[in-house]
């Protein structure tokens, strides 16, 4: 190797006894006058990892050509090897996406030959709105059928989506996208008992891991998934741009990215690598992140985000008078909570809740308009403390009155 492709980029950690809450808050760059409850939409990048990846970009443009065609592809294996120890698989069958939105597009759009009229693309109603709209746009062109799943909410137990899905598979059923962690309604799925329903038919089914990287402990090896996505620009604090796909080896030779460039129908790993030019230090600078998980502790920050959600949507649910919608076993580090008062009055508050709570009163979270019902979503990162969701509380009942 040469010597100019040696040099390691580290990730500088500091005061690893720092505690959750407030004293490690300073770790980002987040405005230290907003209750930022939303780490679920776009995720929040340590100040570490950025440092990370600003010496990555220095790096790159002292030397570009250099760094593009040697040095990056090393560091991008590096990187994906560490990735691939964190969720249990191999480094040749996962590669990085800029997010999990390109990856389920990759994976769609490969697969869209084998769609015909009639056939069925099967999801639930919990899907995220880009899945929902790519599988419409296979279906428009294909001829296929969209089917979703009705996914009751408030839900009782996870026996209930996976009974919802049993029935949900046919004859026709020839591909399905399944969420890991749902968005809107911020429900775990339990993915080991619904993966096998598929695969026992013979249908490819991909999970869509966008909030699960992170938040809950991936094994690839055990859940047996034909594909499956995971950004790890949310929870495990990647910068933005970063996300991976992991394809079963026996599928790689007919899954291409949906930019087709210079390696096409070379490998199923080179085609990925090369899209076309682009800024790869988000990708590189994974490595930073998981640096930083092990640092304060994958399992120490799993347990504060869970407790923390479900404490706060708790005190939320007190405080508004409303009833809590989902066991404590189908909850990670998000958690969807229904507003005070009757659901039909919501709609003359639904249009301006969350820029009202945002701009007068500080508090940057989701609403969630699901079946004409409005909630909002509260995200529990570890530098979230219960204060913020008390002063949530105060906002929301200052506007319902």
């Amino acid at each position: 190797m040469s010597k100019r492709c040696s040099k390691k980029i580290q990730i500088s950690l500091k005061n690893p006894m720092q505690n959750f809450g407030k004293e490690i808050r300073s770790r980002w760059l987040l405005d230290e006058d907003v209750a930022f409850l939303n780490h679920g939409s776009f995720g929040a990048c340590p100040r570490d990892v950025l440092v990370a990846q600003s010496e990555w970009r220095t790096k790159m443009e002292r030397q570009l050509v250099y760094f593009i065609t040697v040095e990056a592809p090393v560091a991008m294996k590096e990187s994906l090897t560490k990735l691939g120890a964190f969720i249990s698989a191999k480094e040749q069958d996962i590669v990085f996406v800029d997010n999990a939105t390109t990856a389920v597009n990759a994976v769609v759009r490969s697969l869209m030959p084998t769609f015909k009229p009639g056939d069925e693309l099967y999801t639930t109603t919990h899907v995220y709105g880009a899945m929902r709209k790519t599988l419409h746009y296979a279906a428009d062109v294909t001829g296929a059928k969209v089917v979703e799943g009705v996914i009751p909410f408030p839900i009782q137990s996870a026996d209930q989506v996976v009974e919802v899905v049993k029935k949900g598979i046919t004859d026709k059923t020839k591909f399905a996208i399944i969420d890991h962690v749902t968005s809107p309604t911020a429900l775990v799925y339990p993915i080991e008992r619904i993966i096998p329903l598929f695969k026992e038919r013979g249908i490819p089914v991909m999970i869509d891991g966008a909030h699960a990287l992170g938040m809950l402990d991936i094994n690839m090896e055990r859940y047996g998934a034909d594909f499956y996505t995971g950004n790890c620009h949310k929870w495990l604090y990647a910068p933005k741009g970063s996300a991976f796909l992991y394809v079963d080896p026996k599928h790689q030779k007919n899954i291409h990215p949906t930019n087709i460039s210079h390696n096409y129908l070379t490998s199923f790993k080179s085609e990925f690598d090369w899209v076309g030019t682009h800024d790869p230090t988000a990708w590189l600078s994974v490595s930073a992140a998981l640096a930083f998980v092990n640092e304060i502790g994958a399992d120490k920050m799993r347990s504060y985000g869970h407790n923390l959600a479900i404490d706060a949507r708790k005190m939320l649910t007190n405080a508004f008078g409303s009833h809590i919608l989902a066991p404590e076993d189908m909850i990670g580090m998000l958690a969807t909570i229904a507003l005070p008062g009757n659901p039909s009055e919501h709609d003359k508050h639904t249009a301006t809740l969350h820029d009202r709570l945002r701009d007068e009163f500080h508090c940057e979270l989701p609403v969630i308009v699901l079946d004409g019902t409005t909630y909002i979503r509260i995200s529990a990162q570890v530098y979230n403390q219960m204060s913020e969701y008390e002063q949530l509380a105060a906002a929301v009942k200052k506007i319902y009155g």
